[in-house]
């Protein structure tokens, strides 16, 4: 349980400005998230990571000489979007390009792919590394699936110490992809968690039971099993771990190898102790020899009562940088000089934030961003009434945020619509201010989707003419394009694709008819409504529900739901007005 927050859609914020102010010695907060204080020398390389908040000390406790140099955080389990993450980048920036190191989640690859994309366009170097550490949640033959878990902590790490050490963009990224395929971790859980505001757990472990192999974001584990004792547990862990590191057998003895034993929130440093006593036995009864272990919180999923276990093997130069002095508010390692430290920069160079002059459309399509400005208002009725739903549903395989990112999404759209209207904007530039206020905060999958969605809408409508259908139509296939091209779901992954396919193709079919907009939108609202609920059959195969595949099944897809539920409010605003 969760017991301290104010406004659960404010605790984001108000966390990073009590988090900024508790250690304004090591970070600065940045439109975005942090960076360090110190900043890189010009001409270095920086490491910039990220992901959704809900996990301290990942991610921003994690920022600081010697480790991460600037850190996106998101809503609570939701990614930072596209322009948090290019706003932290930009001022983590020191001239001698950017890494980003994240973990493999679709919402935080999709989002640092747009940012990365956007400071290339810029002619800034920049490349990414995605952290695949999670034995639980692929096989070993699909590693490049797996989802990344505290084993980012050891990539960060060392990606970090080589970059202030010099090394050149490309190094680094070899660096931390050698530790990446070095770094194996095991999670367990004997309870879920709570996020703020809410009444009940994402996910129940019966008492006397033990989830094996659940997710940091609330995912509940792959099965259930008796609960074991300390000792036990450990034993299974490590064997687990060892089994997927060398299949054909252990380790050579003699190899040399770093121990993250992780509290995933309410397990205590003295648990801990006691789960690593048995690990420091087993591994060094193996011949293995443990180098700078870590035993604390690493990446935590709130109030979960559950540990993970990473080992990661080194070579030579791993060591070195995984050695190599640390100091950040969460994580500190030998000593650093502070005259070996940049100067203090407590005036950070932040990307600006350019008001953008909106020019007024023709009348006709100011006509058009009025109704869609009704749209919006309509919308988020909607998604008020059906947020505890739409969680509900996303927690059966999810983390179970949905409904509270639809709501910040659609909320924040409806304020820029509302300022694009009295701008006297035309639908263009309404739908395209409306998506990225979307994206930027909603964050995740969804967020950056739907920013997607509404600004290439937009863009098919233009600001000078009234659209007919088949402008309509043309604007939803191009949007339909976009999705699939950013997201990479297809027809059948159970994903929101499912409903807009469909949807798009009964507007198209509408259009050789010669019906009004209006109809025609009401014939395929009804289509994508049946679609949204047709995705209780399918298996997910992309995104945080795939591991779980099965237990979706009876369950439709909350994203496909929510925009059937959308394109339902749009219909009726649009029955309102268009004949």
């Amino acid at each position: 349980m969760t017991y301290l927050c104010n406004q659960p859609d404010a605790f984001v914020d108000e966390m990073i400005q009590g988090f900024a102010a508790a250690h304004r010695d090591l970070i600065v907060a940045v439109d975005g998230g942090v960076v360090r204080r110190h900043p890189a020398e010009p001409g270095q390389v920086v490491v910039v990571i990220g992901g959704g908040s809900g996990h301290y000390p990942a991610f921003g406790g994690l920022v600081g000489s010697g480790l991460a140099h600037g850190a996106a955080m998101g809503n609570v389990f939701a990614s930072p979007s596209a322009q948090q993450i290019y706003h932290v980048a930009l001022a983590a920036h020191a001239g001698g390009g950017i890494m980003f190191c994240l973990a493999n989640y679709a919402g935080d690859v999709l989002n640092f792919n747009q940012a990365q994309a956007r400071l290339q366009a810029q002619g800034i170097d920049v490349l990414a590394v995605v952290v695949t550490d999670d034995i639980a949640s692929a096989p070993l033959a699909e590693h490049p699936l797996r989802r990344g878990i505290a084993g980012a902590l050891p990539v960060f790490k060392v990606a970090a110490a080589a970059a202030d050490r010099g090394k050149s963009l490309d190094e680094v990224c070899r660096i931390a992809n050698e530790a990446n395929a070095r770094v194996r971790t095991l999670g367990v859980a004997f309870s879920g968690c709570t996020l703020p505001g809410a009444q009940k757990p994402l996910f129940y472990v019966e008492h006397g039971k033990l989830a094996v192999g659940m997710g940091i974001h609330g995912e509940p584990g792959l099965y259930q099993q008796e609960a074991l004792l300390a000792d036990d547990l450990a034993e299974m862990l490590v064997e687990k771990l060892l089994q997927d590191i060398s299949p054909a057998g252990d380790l050579p003895k003699g190899t040399r190898i770093s121990v993250l034993l992780n509290s995933l929130g309410s397990v205590a440093q003295e648990e801990l102790f006691v789960v690593y006593r048995k690990v420091d036995q087993l591994l060094h009864s193996r011949g293995l020899i443990i180098v700078e272990p870590v035993v604390d919180r690493v990446i935590t999923s709130f109030d979960m009562a559950g540990i993970s276990l990473t080992l990661f093997w080194l070579s030579d130069e791993l060591e070195t940088y995984w050695r190599a002095p640390t100091d950040t508010p969460a994580f500190k390692r030998g000593a650093i000089s502070r005259s070996a430290l940049a100067t203090d920069a407590v005036m950070i160079a932040q990307a600006a934030v350019v008001s953008q002059s909106v020019t007024p459309g023709s009348y006709a399509s100011q006509r058009i961003a009025a109704i869609m400005l009704e749209i919006f208002v309509s919308a988020k009725k909607i998604i008020e009434a059906q947020q505890e739903e739409l969680g509900r549903l996303d927690a059966v395989a999810g983390d179970g945020d949905h409904g509270i990112g639809m709501l910040r999404g659609v909320s924040a759209a409806l304020d820029a619509a509302q300022g694009a209207h009295d701008a006297q904007a035309g639908a263009d530039t309404l739908l395209t201010l409306a998506g990225e206020a979307w994206a930027a905060r909603a964050g995740g999958t969804s967020g950056a989707l739907w920013g997607v969605m509404l600004s290439t809408l937009g863009h098919e409508l233009g600001d000078t003419d009234a659209p007919d259908l088949t402008m309509v139509a043309s604007g939803v296939a191009a949007a339909l394009r976009e999705v699939v091209q950013c997201g990479k779901a297809q027809l059948g992954d159970k994903t929101i694709v499912d409903v807009l396919q469909p949807f798009s193709a009964k507007l198209d079919q509408a259009t050789a008819r010669g019906v009004s907009v209006a109809t025609a939108w009401q014939d395929a609202a009804d289509i994508a409504n049946t679609a949204a609920q047709r995705t209780q059959d399918l298996l997910p195969r992309i995104g945080r529900a795939r591991p779980h595949a099965e237990k979706s099944i009876g369950t439709p897809d909350p994203g496909a739901i929510s925009l059937a539920m959308m394109i339902t409010a749009a219909g009726e605003v649009i029955r309102r007005h268009c004949v």
